[in-house]
């Protein structure tokens, strides 16, 4: 590692220099903790008693062999403060960690598990011109595996060819980096280099990630640059200072109540630089979802208080570095500001992401549906207003865990109505949200209609698909919806030109039709919604020239729960003559077709 780089911000390999590492006559153990008064080693292979650990003089960094050390033993390091006390650490860079309550670091062999993906490394890409509709999961919660959790290396083969037969591309994995607190879903650390023993170890993690390129299917992972937990045992206050996190009371934590990191530290940047690169690298993660950007470009969020200089710089450096360590990995931003060029590159006065969630698409679609009939003819623009301001960013549409949570809600029992027009309206949205511009994520359970908000405690009611057949036919809905998109280039090529997307009908505000078509190729796409609780014969639809529009899709088919009967979802065929034809649009419906 070069010290210099590692000071000024600019190490993006301290994990392999920091920590325990194997060596041909022990374990080499190594720890920054410039301000603390001594260091020992305290472990498994010493009983639990103090190893002293020596000073290099080189900022602050100690170390120490030790023979009989031996993968799978736990240890931490004993700080010793100038006044007089002492506290037992986690290692900051620690492979491992035992399962909360408790906190020792573990130590691991990096190098015993082979992947065998070099073919999908190879050929993986950014997606721009691809369709990316990806899975969000809590590994806990998806399914449970008798009474625990399935290990890392047990999921895939029950996850991948559900996700294989539903149609998504990509798993989105929510933060799995260590954690004392189950409740508080992976999103304050104590171990930002050691997956999560709850369901296992390195060697297991990586598995998961080959087994699911070997199937292709993408893996991204949640990734937490801003902040960390206050536990006494991990990086709080770690050498008796406030080496990680911000030195100003003001903005010593977060609005969840954790340390907010000191990105203008070189130690610190060169930490978080050197762990996204961890799980690009040890683990061939596809990308990384970074986690509340909001609050790294203004304090605590709050445009109010100004932009956090220190923290956008920090971001900027970090995604260029990472374009240029992984120029196929994905870098996606979950920002809620309207902060400009986000996703545009560095060397464009960017932040230099690829993707960013349009959480305003979110918030105004999910609104509208909340709202009767009646009440939305006065929102009508709340549909349309996403495209006003999609080509600014490369947005993503995300219906992620955030939004069926804290009395929110499920996605399902969000929309207005009764029992019937839930799902209606759910398949509607659905369709809405795959033919709108931007790629896609849905959070686990929305795809099979759950009524019950998400719990990390609880699996997923894939029990309601043998008991109720509304939920099946849900499942298959968004399961032909997704296939849809795949197979479809106008759904997703050129979706950040406009060129390709235009609005058919957007002025009925009284009747609440919308319509717009989508192009790519030599291929065009016509959606049509009806958000009206009212049944529309013959209604007028004017797209230019003479064509033949013949169904992909209707989101009211009795196969999927609705009332048209299935025959006329496949032979369903509409001719346009002179710039005009008729159709019928079901209450709370949507349709798709190819022109041809």
């Amino acid at each position: 590692m070069n010290l210099e780089s590692f000071y000024s911000g600019n190490e993006w390999f301290a994990y392999r220099f920091f920590g325990a590492h194997l060596e041909r006559d022990g374990v080499r153990f190594c720890v920054y903790a410039p301000m603390a008064k001594k260091v020992t080693l305290i472990g498994e292979f010493s009983h639990w008693h103090d190893l002293e650990m020596t000073n290099s003089g080189r900022g602050g960094i100690y170390s120490l062999l030790v023979q009989n050390a031996q993968v799978g033993q736990m240890y931490k390091y004993r700080i010793y403060h100038h006044d007089g006390t002492v506290t037992d650490k986690a290692d900051p860079y620690g492979y491992g960690m035992e399962l909360r309550p408790c906190s020792a670091s573990i130590i691991r062999d990096m190098e015993a598990f082979t992947f065998t993906d070099n073919m999908w490394m190879c050929e993986r890409d950014k997606n721009y011109d691809k369709p990316m509709n990806i899975y969000e999961i809590h590994f806990g919660s998806w399914k449970s595996n008798g009474d625990r959790w399935y290990r890392y290396e047990e999921l895939g083969d029950v996850l991948i060819p559900y996700l294989q037969e539903m149609g998504y591309t990509h798993v989105e994995l929510m933060p799995i980096a260590e954690y004392p607190l189950d409740e508080s879903w992976g999103y304050q650390q104590t171990g930002f280099f050691a997956p999560t023993a709850r369901y296992g170890d390195c060697d297991g993690l990586k598995a998961f990630v080959n087994q699911c390129h070997m199937a292709g299917i993408g893996v991204l992972l949640d990734f937490v640059p801003v902040h960390f937990a206050v536990d006494d045992y991990g990086l709080s206050d770690f050498d008796g200072t406030n080496l990680y996190e911000m030195p100003f009371s003001d903005v010593e934590k977060s609005q969840w109540g954790s340390f907010q990191f000191a990105h203008g530290k070189g130690e610190v940047a060169s930490f978080l630089k050197s762990c996204a690169n961890y799980w690009l690298s040890e683990y061939h993660f596809d990308g990384l979802r970074m986690d509340a950007i909001s609050n790294m470009i203004y304090w605590e969020g709050n445009q109010q208080r100004g932009v956090n200089d220190s923290a956008l710089h920090f971001v900027q450096a970090l995604n260029e570095g990472l374009h240029n360590l992984h120029p196929t990995a994905m870098l996606i931003a979950e920002d809620s500001t309207s902060f400009l060029k986000v996703t545009a590159p560095v060397q464009y006065e960017g932040l230099g992401f690829d993707y960013k969630w349009d959480l305003g698409w979110m918030h105004d679609t999910l609104e509208f549906f909340k709202m009767s009939p009646k009440e939305r003819e006065s929102h009508y623009q709340d549909i349309l207003f996403s495209m006003h301001y999609f080509y600014n960013e490369l947005y993503l549409l995300a219906l992620s865990h955030d939004e069926v949570v804290h009395g929110k809600k499920t996605i399902l029992d969000k929309m207005y109505g009764l029992y019937e027009e839930k799902f209606a309206q759910c398949r509607a949205l659905f369709l809405y949200m795959m033919t709108h511009p931007g790629k896609k994520l849905q959070f686990m359970g929305n795809e099979i209609g759950q009524f019950r908000e998400w719990a990390q405690y609880r699996p997923q009611d894939f029990d309601a698909l043998e008991t109720y057949p509304m939920h099946q036919m849900f499942r298959r809905f968004c399961k032909d919806l997704n296939l849809v998109y795949r197979h479809h280039p106008a759904l997703y090529e050129g979706e950040y030109n406009k060129a390709c997307f235009s609005y058919v009908i957007a002025d009925r505000c009284e009747e609440l039709v919308y319509a717009y078509t989508r192009s790519a190729g030599n291929e065009k796409i016509l959606a049509v919604f009806n958000f009206s609780d009212r049944m529309y014969n013959n209604y007028e639809i004017r797209i230019d020239g003479n064509h033949m529009l013949k169904e992909i899709m209707n989101s009211a088919s009795d196969i999927y729960g609705g009332d048209v009967c299935k025959k006329s979802v496949h032979d369903m065929e509409i001719h346009v003559r002179n710039g005009s034809c008729r159709m019928n649009l079901e209450p709370y419906s949507g349709r798709l077709f190819q022109v041809l």
